[in-house]
């Protein structure tokens, strides 16, 4: 092996774990704060997590279509319903939208 690719293996064992440190990233990340967002909900963080599993946000300073929202709603409101009844289309949307990430 190169001392090139052992220097860059080397460097990539001691970098992965301060970046893990830094900024756990959950696969399910909203990259939203969570705890804020299902407390408003009424929802525990475990259940808001778990119902964003399937949702699929656009990346960061894209916009999503009307469709892409349509299709995230579909699978998030149902799913945070069961967990609170009282949650509304309108309610949803405004809690999302108050915590929608910045571009």
């Amino acid at each position: 092996m190169s001392n090139q690719r052992i220097l860059a293996l080397t460097l990539c064992l001691f970098a992965l774990p301060t970046l893990a440190a830094e900024a756990p990233m959950l696969k399910n990340d909203p990259k939203r704060p969570v705890a804020d967002i299902s407390r408003e909900l009424g929802v525990t963080p475990d259940q808001f997590v778990a119902c964003f599993n399937d949702v699929h946000p656009v990346p960061q300073g894209q916009t999503p279509t009307k469709a892409r929202e349509r299709m995230n709603k579909s699978v998030l409101l149902p799913c945070l319903q069961q967990a609170n009844p009282e949650i509304t289309n309108d309610r949803l949307d405004q809690v999302m939208d108050k915590y929608r990430p910045k571009n």
